[in-house]
């Protein structure tokens, strides 16, 4: 996981008089890239690039630079199709590396910025010309790796991995939208990605079945499993991640052929699960690995070590909304474990829920066509959320997240299953499908097991505490006055305001405030959802145990 910082549309003189501030900048996210650092400038731009090296360590260094020197690339991402398109690209451009990345350079030159459209993968970029001072800025169609703008006080555009890098030097920030690209012709970003998936009517009555699915999320993690360094993957039990560790491990148990050089296999597949002492998920993660045979981590915090976290990761996330704040504070704490062990990327299992409907609110959905229509809402909500909160809680020490289920291909396929057949009726629980596609891949408890949302699973007590620190911490008179506060997006409970206070330390100002998306939720809902159930809108609560009539034993488990 690399991070970008782009300065742009300079006067004659700024390039040089501007290079220290912009590496001071960069420095703010270096966390992201520890690896190495590089500049390329021009007259009209600076970029700079903190790397993260796990495709072509040796040669892969960032910016890049096309051969003639006019047009420089500054890439957060990977790219897993680069392979196919280098073949294709080569006749018209001479590569410089062996970066997946720099794929981009020919595609966007040679075809136009609507050709991303053409990438399966994740990123962000900045691509500057020298001569002309044009640029395109875009990111990826779900919006995996974050990224955010903003204009200086000379009105100079500015491009950044994290709002920090932003934060006190812009009077604006704004969070650049996923699928989208901008080459400063039009007065804001322009969609480039227009999924044939949202309508009901193109996907009602689609023949797409377990089989076609289980195929296409194998081929979606050898994909992802591009790499020259150690991985590993994050195991919380659940059946999303489960599957996902499942396929690496039957993957990383074969040999690669003397004639095969698309993948980097290594020798022990490691995993890691977090929770507290006793949690769900260590009991069901530690099941899974002793079936799939991997070599298993289960990391454990206490209470004490998520408060004294929390700061620090609201810093790191950049969010206050609270489900966000739950689950990234052990994936934070995790990350820096895994760092320790020499692993630089792990496979997770982000975006299963939104893809097929698995939140256990999706038992209220009143049709076929409502349950479609809240996973396309929730796709395009992603990056706020669960994208926000792996990326950025890996990447706080150095680890990069890849999400398979998000994957172009799989997600094309997966969203094209016909709606009713992820509609919980019948006896059918939530993702039956999913389930049914890799029936005997795992143990039938893991497999069949309830959805637990991360913050839950990794012990009840863990939200319990949060609130009855929020409790201790903030006043009914506070709370009652949180309006004059925070006019913007005011909190509504105790854990909002907490969070909402910890990250005006880090983040003052009005305009990163309204980067943070609000909106009542039932168990991660959307606000549309909660018309699905009257008794949503009394009970609304991020945790999955809102859902009280599905949530099977939930008042039972006392961890």
């Amino acid at each position: 996981m690399c991070s970008i910082l782009a300065l742009l549309d300079l006067k004659a003189g700024d390039a040089e008089s501007l290079r220290p501030s912009a590496l001071q900048l960069s420095a703010r996210q270096r966390h992201r890239g520890p690896d190495w650092s590089g500049v390329w400038s021009s007259d009209h731009a600076l970029l700079v690039h903190e790397r993260l090296a796990i495709v072509d360590p040796a040669g892969g260094a960032q910016p890049i630079v096309s051969a003639d020197g006019r047009h420089g690339l500054a890439v957060n991402g990977e790219i897993y199709n680069h392979r196919e398109l280098r073949e294709e690209l080569a006749g018209d451009y001479a590569f410089q590396t062996g970066s997946d990345c720099e794929v981009i350079l020919p595609l966007v030159l040679n075809h136009g910025p609507e050709s991303l459209k053409r990438l399966n993968g994740m990123f962000a970029f900045a691509l500057c010309d020298r001569d002309t001072g044009r640029y395109v800025i875009a990111r990826d169609p779900i919006g995996v790796i974050p990224l955010y703008y903003g204009h200086d006080e000379q009105d100079r555009l500015v491009v950044a991995s994290e709002m920090k890098s932003l934060t006190g030097h812009c009077a604006t920030i704004k969070c650049f939208p996923p699928g989208h690209y901008w080459d400063g012709s039009t007065p804001e970003p322009v969609p480039y990605f227009e999924p044939t998936w949202c309508d009901f009517e193109g996907v009602s009555g689609s023949p797409i079945g377990p089989d076609e699915l289980r195929e296409g999320l194998i081929a979606s993690v050898k994909r992802h499993l591009m790499g020259d360094v150690p991985y590993g993957v994050l195991l919380s039990g659940g059946l999303d991640s489960s599957i996902v560790a499942a396929i690496a491990a039957k993957l990383a148990a074969k040999r690669v052929d003397e004639d095969d050089q698309t993948d980097a296999w290594w020798p022990r597949l490691h995993s890691f699960a977090i929770g507290l002492e006793g949690s769900p998920d260590l009991a069901a993660s530690q099941k899974v690995a002793d079936a799939i045979g991997t070599v298993h981590h289960q990391l454990t915090y206490t209470i004490q070590e998520g408060i004294d976290a929390l700061s620090d990761v609201i810093r790191h996330i950049e969010t206050y909304d609270v489900t966000t704040v739950r689950a990234s504070t052990p994936m934070v704490l995790m990350a820096r474990r895994i760092k320790s062990y020499g692993i630089k990327m792990v496979l997770s299992g982000e975006g299963a829920d939104e893809v097929f409907g698995g939140y256990l609110y999706f038992h209220k959905a009143p049709d076929a066509a409502a349950l479609h229509g809240e996973t396309v809402r929730k796709l395009h909500a992603l990056h706020q959320f669960d994208c926000l909160r792996a990326n950025k809680s890996m990447a706080a020490w150095g680890v990069e997240a890849r999400v398979p289920f998000l994957d172009h291909e799989f997600l094309k396929l997966a969203m094209h299953v016909d709606p009713e057949r992820k509609l919980c009726r019948d006896g059918r629980m939530e993702k039956h499908i999913l389930r049914e596609a890799f029936q005997g891949w795992l143990p039938d408890e893991v497999l069949w097991r309830q959805k637990e949302q991360f913050s839950d699973g990794v012990g009840y007590s863990w939200i319990d505490s949060l609130q009855g620190l929020a409790e201790a911490e903030v006043t009914d008179r506070e709370l009652e006055r949180a309006a004059d506060r925070f006019p913007i997006q005011p909190p509504l409970t105790k854990e909002g305001y907490l969070y909402r206070s910890l990250f005006e330390e880090h983040f003052p100002s009005a305009t990163e405030a309204r980067t943070v998306p609000e909106g009542k939720s039932i168990a991660c809902s959307s606000p549309v959802a909660l018309e699905w159930d009257a008794k949503f809108a009394a009970a609304a609560d991020p945790s999955g145990r809102a859902v009280q009539d599905v949530h099977e034993g939930a008042k039972l488990k006392g961890h």
